[in-house]
């Protein structure tokens, strides 16, 4: 099930290569690059969905190292935001303690 309409609607994904998984300080980062964006933005894990503009809501998803984490935005500017956390978490996510 799509939390979004088909309407400015992108998709992505990324794999959890930290080894504590989504705490607190990469959960943070991801909420700083969601929200840089005006469209709605979305994670989704094991049928669980989180706001990715809310750290608390993130950290519900309980993603541990090896996670395949999946991005819904829908917005006028949804492929950037899809495209601009992609890219922090398999350039950046893997560095974070």
């Amino acid at each position: 099930m799509t939390l979004l309409s088909k309407k400015h609607l992108a998709k992505g994904k990324f794999k959890v290569n930290n080894e504590r998984g989504l705490h607190t300080l990469p959960s943070s980062e991801i909420v700083k690059c969601a929200s840089s964006f005006k469209s709605q933005v979305y994670l989704i894990y094991q049928r669980q969905s989180a706001n990715a503009k809310s750290v608390m809501s993130i950290l519900t998803l309980t993603a541990s190292k090896g996670a395949q984490i999946l991005i819904e935005a829908q917005g006028e500017d949804a492929e950037e935001a899809v495209q601009s956390i992609e890219q922090w978490a398999n350039t950046k996510l893997h560095q974070l303690p």
